[in-house]
C-alpha cells in the first residue's frame, strides 16, 4: 500500500526511537577517587592524547569514563597514563558498582564526629578557666585525642591531595589537607610551647563537615540517580527459552536472535521480540512513559524492558544484546546525562584557576598579617582559615548537579535528551515550528458505511496483518469486529496485503494494485471499496499549542502540504503563522530566515523531509515514531508519543538553566562574603569549615528541587 505522503510510505515502530547504529562505547574506566570538575578535565584531557582513543567522557555522578576507541584495544596504557596523573583507574566489569556508595565515608565520619565532641568538652573546661598546669594537661589529653584521629579521618582528603601533587597537579584536596594539617600542626605547637589557645577541635570539626558534605553529596546523587542505570537494572538477568519444547532457563548473554522465548504474566519482556500468537497486554511505561496497558496480537513487536501483564505467550527474540531497543536506550541516555553544557565548561575553566588562586590569596593573607602583627600564630591562622573558606566544591557541583536531574527527570516523563547541549540552547528559544503531517495531524483511513459485516471481518484480518501506519488507523475502527479466517495471508511492500478467503483472492492496499481508482483500495469476491482518507489532529495537539502560546513562545507551522491544508490545521490550531507547499531544501531556508530575523527556533518534526530543518535549528524534537533519520537529527525524542512534551521539554530546560545560574550566584555570594571575612580575621577555622560545607549543600539542595516540579 502506498500513500501521496512520503511519510507514510516507510513502516515505523513507534517504540524503535533509537537508530541501530549508534556506537556503544568501546571501555568503560571505573574511577573511584574523582569527585570535582578539576577530576573531570584531568581524565579527559589524559585519555584523549592515548593513541586507539577517539573520545573519552567522565560522569562524575556515575565515576565512570566511557571510553570511545578502537574496539579490543588494551586499556593497561590508559590506566597506566592516568595514575601517572594522579588518577586511580580501572576497566570496568559487571560486577563494577557505578558509583562510590559512600560506605567508605562512614567509619572516618565517625571517627572525626567522636573525636570531636570528646574535644569539644575538654575545651569548654579550658574555655571556662582551667590555667596552667591543668590547661596544659586538658591540651595534651586534646592532642592525644585529635592527632590520631584526625590522621586517620582526613585519609580520603590526604590521598586525594597526594595522587595530585605527586604529579604537579592540584586539586581541591590540596587546600583542604593543608588547612587540616596547619591547623593540627599549629596546635601542637601551642601545646608544646605552653600556649593558651589550640585549634584540635576547628581541625576535627573541619574534617567532620568535610567528610560530612561529601556524604550528603553522595547521597544526593544516589537519590538523583541516573537514567541509564535505571533502564539497566530492569534488564532481566535470564529468560525462559523453549528447546526442544522443554522450557530452560538461560542466561541473557546466551539468547540469539530467533529463539523462541515462554513469558509469563508479570515477565520483564528480555529482548526485543516478536509476538508469536494470541493477544496479550503489556506495561510500557518504562520504555514510553505511559501507564495504560498496551494490548498486542500476533506478530506485534515486544520491547526490552516492557512487562507481560497477561499471559503466558510465546516470541520470537529479533535483537538481542547491545542490539535491543533498551540497550541502545540506556547508551544514549548515559550520553545525555555525560553532558557538559557551556556552563559546564565556565565551571571547569573557573575551577582550574580557582585552586592557584586560593593558595596565592591564602599566602598573601599570611604574609599581610605577618608584617602588621610580627605574630605567627595570627598570620597562619587567618591563612588556615582563607584555605578552608575558600574551597571550590559549590562551583564544582554547580552544573553536574542540575544537569543529573533535569536529564533524569525529563526521561521519566517520556522524553528523551540526545544531545549533550540540548538543555542549554532549549532554554533560549523563543519560537517552535511544527511540521504538519505525522507531527500535528494523522492521515486515518475511513472504513465505507456500506461495507456489510461480512467484508470487515475480512478487512479487520487484512489490515492486522499489515506493517502500514494507516493500517493502523483502519485496525483501530475495526477494533470490535471479529477477524476472518483468511489464509496464506502475506505482505507486498509498495502495494498492500493480500490472502484468500473461501477460496477466493482478497487484497488491500494500493489501489491500482487492489483494483481500484483511488489511493487506497479494498477486494474481496469481486467487490472493490474504495477507501477514503481524511486528516485529524492529534489528541493533544491543541493542548501543546496552547501551553507553548501561554508561556509567551510564538508556534508557527510549516509544511509541503497545500496551502488550504495547512491553513485549515493552523485556524483549528491557533497557529497565526503557517508556510505551505515548502520543499525540504526551503524548510531548512526558512529556518535560517527565522534565525536571521533574531529569532531562536526549536524545530519539531517526523519526517524524512523534516530532516534538514531539524539539523538547521537552533534545537530540535521528534516524536517517538519518527523516522530513523529525524530522530539522529533531534535533540530530544518524545518517546511516550506526547505532543505537550515539547512545552516540557522546554519548559524543564528553562528551569534547568535558572538553577545553574543559581548555583553560580550561591557560589559567587558566598565567596564574596566569605573571602574577606577569612583575610580580615573575623571567621575561625572552625566557622571557615561549617561555611564551606554549608554552601556545597545549599547548591546541591538548589539543583534537587527540580525533581519536585
Amino acid at each position: 500500500m502506498t500513500s501521496t505522503d512520503p511519510i507514510c510510505a516507510h513502516s515505523i515502530a513507534t517504540t524503535d526511537f533509537v537508530a541501530a547504529s549508534d556506537a556503544a562505547p568501546t571501555h568503560t574506566l571505573v574511577l573511584p577517587g574523582v569527585h570535582c570538575a578539576s577530576c573531570i578535565r584531568t581524565v579527559e584531557e589524559v585519555l584523549s592524547r592515548q593513541p586507539g582513543i577517539h573520545s573519552a567522557r567522565v560522569n562524575l555522578t556515575r565515576r565512570r569514563a566511557v571510553v570511545f576507541g578502537v574496539p579490543g584495544a588494551d586499556p593497561g596504557p590508559w590506566i597506566r597514563a592516568l595514575a601517572a596523573a594522579g588518577i586511580e583507574a580501572h576497566e570496568a566489569t559487571k560486577n563494577s558498582s557505578d558509583m562510590d556508595n559512600g560506605k567508605a565515608l562512614v567509619l572516618p565520619l565517625g571517627v572525626a564526629g567522636f573525636a570531636m565532641m570528646n574535644v569539644m568538652l575538654l575545651s569548654i573546661a579550658v574555655w571556662s578557666g582551667a590555667s596552667d598546669s591543668t590547661r596544659d594537661f586538658l591540651h595534651w589529653i586534646s592532642a592525644a585525642i585529635a592527632l590520631p584521629a584526625t590522621v586517620y579521618a582526613a585519609q580520603p582528603f590526604f590521598r586525594h591531595a597526594w595522587s595530585a601533587l605527586s604529579v604537579g597537579r592540584l586539586n581541591i584536596d590540596v587546600p583542604i589537607s593543608l588547612a587540616i594539617i596547619l591547623a593540627s600542626a599549629m596546635s601542637l605547637y601551642e601545646v608544646a610551647n605552653g600556649g593558651e589557645h589550640a585549634w584540635f577541635d576547628a581541625a576535627l570539626a573541619l574534617t567532620f563537615f568535610l567528610l560530612a558534605g561529601r556524604a550528603l553529596d553522595q547521597r544526593m546523587r544516589r537519590s538523583a540517580r541516573s537514567a541509564a542505570a535505571d533502564l539497566a537494572v530492569i534488564e532481566p538477568a535470564r529468560a525462559i527459552r523453549i528447546e526442544d519444547g522443554a522450557k530452560k532457563s538461560r542466561p541473557l548473554g546466551q539468547l540469539r536472535v530467533g529463539d523462541t522465548l515462554w513469558l509469563a504474566a508479570g515477565t520483564r519482556v528480555p529482548v526485543d521480540a516478536v509476538l508469536d500468537d494470541g493477544n496479550v497486554d503489556v506495561d510500557r511505561s518504562a520504555i514510553t512513559g505511559e501507564s495504560d496497558p498496551l494490548a498486542l496480537t500476533g506478530g506485534d513487536t515486544l520491547t526490552a524492558g516492557d512487562i507481560v501483564l497477561t499471559g503466558p505467550v510465546t516470541a520470537t527474540a529479533t535483537a538481542v544484546g547491545e542490539d535491543t531497543t533498551l540497550r541502545r536506550m540506556t547508551r544514549l541516555v548515559a550520553t545525555a546525562e555525560n553532558a557538559r553544557s557551556r556552563y559546564s565548561g565556565l565551571a571547569d575553566r573557573a575551577a582550574a584557576i580557582y585552586t592557584p588562586t586560593v593558595h596565592i590569596v591564602a599566602a598573601t593573607a599570611f604574609l599581610g598579617w605577618l608584617l602588621a602583627t610580627g605574630d605567627v600564630r595570627v598570620a597562619l591562622n587567618v591563612a588556615i582559615a582563607t584555605l578552608i573558606i575558600t574551597c571550590p566544591c559549590a562551583l564544582g557541583l554547580a552544573v553536574p548537579a542540575v544537569a543529573v536531574v533535569a536529564t533524569s527527570r525529563l526521561y521519566r516523563n517520556g522524553l528523551l535528551v540526545k544531545s549533550e547541549t540540548a538543555l542549554e540552547r532549549l532554554a533560549g528559544v523563543d519560537t517552535v515550528v511544527f511540521d504538519k503531517t505525522g507531527t500535528l495531524t494523522r492521515r486515518v483511513l475511513r472504513v465505507p458505511a456500506n461495507m456489510p459485516g461480512t467484508d470487515r471481518r475480512v478487512l479487520r484480518t487484512l489490515v492486522a496483518s499489515s506493517d502500514h501506519p494507516l493500517s493502523r488507523s483502519l485496525l483501530d475502527a475495526l477494533a470490535k469486529t471479529a477477524p476472518a479466517d483468511v489464509s496464506n495471508v502475506r505482505e507486498t511492500a509498495g502495494s498492500g496485503v493480500e490472502g484468500t478467503w473461501n477460496g477466493t483472492s482478497v487484497r488491500f492496499g494500493r489501489g491500482d494494485w487492489a483494483g481500484g481508482s483511488s489511493d487506497t483500495a479494498f477486494a474481496v469476491g469481486g467487490r472493490i471499496y474504495e477507501i477514503s482518507s481524511t486528516e485529524d489532529l492529534l489528541p493533544d495537539a491543541k493542548k501543546s499549542i496552547d501551553s507553548l502560546k501561554s508561556n509567551g513562545l510564538e508556534v508557527c507551522l510549516l509544511t509541503g502540504d497545500t496551502g488550504a491544508r495547512a491553513r485549515q490545521v493552523a485556524a483549528r490550531l491557533g497557529v497565526d503563522r503557517s508556510w505551505s507547499e515548502v520543499s525540504p531544501e526551503g524548510k531548512s531556508a526558512i529556518l535560517q530566515e527565522l534565525r536571521e530575523d533574531g529569532c531562536s527556533v526549536v524545530m519539531v518534526g517526523d519526517g524524512l523531509n523534516d530532516t534538514a530543518a531539524l539539523a538547521a535549528a537552533d534545537a530540535s524534537i521528534a516524536p517517538g515514531s519518527a523516522l530513523d533519520a529525524s530522530r539522529n537529527a533531534a535533540d530530544v525524542v518524545i518517546v511516550s508519543g506526547r505532543l505537550p512534551g515539547v512545552a516540557e521539554a522546554i519548559g524543564t530546560a528553562r528551569l534547568a538553566k535558572r538553577r545553574i545560574l543559581q548555583n553560580f550566584g550561591v557560589a559567587a555570594v558566598y565567596n564574596a562574603i566569605a573571602v574577606p571575612l577569612a583575610i580580615a580575621g573575623i571567621a575561625t577555622p572552625l566557622m571557615a569549615a561549617i561555611a564551606m560545607s554549608t554552601s556545597s549543600l545549599v547548591v546541591i539542595l538548589n539543583a534537587g528541587r527540580g525533581r519536585r516540579l
